[in-house]
């Protein structure tokens, strides 16, 4: 290491930093090797892995994946150079042999009778027990991986160690877990205890703890929450959490739940209608939202998901989405875990360090399901901004959705044609459409046709919220992307401001219906009521229709306001409401220093 070194470092941090507060024109800001990242610089964690990829760039290294989350000032950046081996070519890249998961070819048969989760685990249990349901990736090529016996036997320890601490039919507990085996094992033990977990995201880095889980006080308190699973780091601000959360009576760690218990209690028995986990839709500040979601609420919604995207028996989900947010959760997870099939999973914070170890994982794993938000296209496309890497392959990919926050067409344009060379087929890309208050999936385009964008006339639809098709070459034209059509068993309507359904092409309110619907927010009568209008509940978009496939936004000003479309930006974007709100919680979140 050397002045040198030092000074390209510095510097690249100073175009960084400059260009990522260009719009807020700081005073200025002294920027040394002692300089805090988040606390001096304010690099969130977005905006680090722009810093990261900058460095690798300028010094043709390969900083560790876990650079991301324990450098805290730019000494610490300096010393990760220096001990970084150079980045090889691809960067990043996993093994280019395909990795063989025991799947379920030739078996289509799904546990269809089954009225909850535990159920379904139980039925697979019996079916094919030794079956891989989860490989868990870990640091560079490593993998965990777990069948449905010891998925279920995991549940049932944490299910003791539940019972054994106190816990009562009903009870609430959170679940503060990173992608780990561990959250798996929590999860389903909370059910088999008889409690009703309640995900809440984990701490980016451990130096933030503190912080952290003091932003964590209003769902905690909404929630009810009897004990708090989490990470080890969390036990020293244990007493902190219990004196300022009333009913909170024990902050646990899955080891410390399973050491030391003599047997495992046996399940107890759960409904249909019994709650399987609440959803918190908005941060922790505020009047938090709990969306209330039941066994036969999220097993409507997964075999209605199953239906529209036609499971096949050698599907294989790739997924690092985090298991706190449903679209990691109950798309990635519970779908796969449902119907027999495979899910690869990694760290959102893997992701967010090496984007390239998403598209390498589903070469690797032959993956043909995945998801991730419009804003996940965009760092791979900034980390591919050369080219594909030379053998990367995704022609497995038979579903890529993409949705959660608003989904630009010109993203998925840009990504198709960077990674055909890949051998990834436009008609794979789908824009999808979804929220907490359905379970997660509402709305699927057609599979094998693409996005499907429609332009048009932005003055007519400014001034009568009519969307008409613009003229050719019209460079003002409005763009909206298709989510498709309702998941099967499941309604919508397009509603006026005084409830009248409207016809085609004519922008309203965008309200749904369904076995999949919520029946409100946790402790929360005023939201509920305000979410419902007679059997219909309104979604926070809107939207209009054509052809019966339905095109949402949002405005940006009150999406109830009759001239809302007058805020809408040059490229109008599907997804927003209650929706693209839920997305951007998940960014904001990963976004936490």
């Amino acid at each position: 290491m050397n002045g040198t070194t030092a000074d390209t470092l510095l510097a690249v941090v100073r175009v960084t930093h400059a260009e990522l507060h260009r719009q807020s024109t700081p005073a200025a800001v002294e920027i040394t090797l002692d300089s805090r990242l988040e606390g001096d610089l304010g690099f969130d964690s977005l905006a680090r892995v722009e810093l990261l990829l900058r460095i690798e760039r300028a010094f043709g290294v390969a900083l560790p994946e876990a650079t991301l989350q324990h450098a805290e000032t730019l000494r610490d950046l300096l010393a990760a150079v220096a001990a970084a081996p150079a980045r090889a070519a691809p960067a990043g890249a996993m093994a280019a042999v395909v990795t063989q998961i025991a799947a379920a070819a030739g078996d289509a048969a799904t546990p269809t009778t089954a009225a909850t989760l535990l159920e379904v685990l139980d039925w697979h249990v019996q079916a094919h027990g030794e079956r891989t349901q989860i490989v868990l990736l870990t640091e560079g090529d490593g993998e965990e991986r777990l069948d449905y016996t010891h998925l279920r036997a995991g549940a049932a320890a944490v299910a003791a160690g539940l019972c054994a601490s106190g816990l009562q039919p009903r009870q609430t507990v959170a679940i503060m877990l990173p992608t780990s085996l561990e959250y798996f094992f929590a999860y389903f033990g909370v059910l088999l205890a008889g409690g009703i977990p309640v995900p809440i995201y984990p701490p980016a880095r451990p130096a933030q703890i503190e912080e952290h889980v003091r932003r964590h006080t209003g769902i905690l308190e909404n929630a009810e929450a009897s004990i708090l699973v989490t990470v080890p780091q969390a036990m020293t601000v244990a007493r902190l959490l219990e004196a300022g959360v009333p009913g909170l009576r024990r902050v646990v760690t899955v080891a410390g739940l399973t050491q030391g218990v003599a047997r495992a209690a046996p399940p107890r028995p759960a409904r249909g209608d019994d709650i399987a986990f609440i959803q918190y839709t908005s941060g922790s500040t505020g009047n938090p939202k709990g969306v209330v979601l039941t066994h036969a609420n999220l097993l409507a919604n997964i075999r209605a998901i199953g239906t529209a995207i036609r499971v096949q028996p050698d599907d294989v989900f790739v997924s690092w989405l985090p298991l706190y947010h449903d679209m990691g959760l109950i798309s990635a997870w519970l779908v796969s875990l449902y119907f027999g099939k495979p899910l690869v999973v990694m760290s959102p914070l893997a992701f967010l360090a090496r984007p390239e170890r998403w598209l390498w994982a589903i070469h690797r794993y032959r993956g043909t399901l995945s998801a991730a938000p419009n804003f996940a296209f965009e760092l791979c496309l900034k980390r591919l901004a050369e080219a594909p890497p030379e053998g990367l392959d995704l022609s497995s990919l038979r579903l890529l959705a993409c949705g959660a926050e608003p989904v630009n067409p010109d993203t998925l344009a840009r990504f198709a044609a960077r990674l055909a060379a890949s051998g990834l087929r436009p008609d794979a890309l789908a824009p999808v459409y979804g929220l907490a208050e359905a379970t997660v999936g509402l709305l699927v385009p057609p599979l094998g046709r693409g996005p499907r964008v429609d332009r048009i006339d932005r003055d007519r639809f400014v001034k009568t919220r009519e969307a008409r098709p613009a003229a050719p070459g019209d460079g003002h034209a409005l763009a909206f992307v298709s989510c498709g059509r309702p998941l099967p068993g499941h309604q919508v309507r397009i509603v006026d401001e005084t409830g009248l359904e409207l016809g085609e092409r004519v922008e309203g309110r965008l309200e749904f219906k369904g076995p999949s619907a919520t029946a409100g927010y946790h402790r929360n009568p005023e939201q509920t009521r305000r979410l419902f209008h007679g059997d219909w509940l309104d979604s926070g978009d809107r939207a209009y229709s054509v052809e019966g496939e339905v095109f949402c936004h949002r405005p940006r000003q009150g999406h109830h306001h009759p001239r809302g479309a007058q805020h809408l930006p040059p490229r109008a974007r599907a997804g927003r409401g209650r929706a693209g709100r839920r997305a951007q919680g998940l960014r904001r979140r990963l976004r936490q220093p």
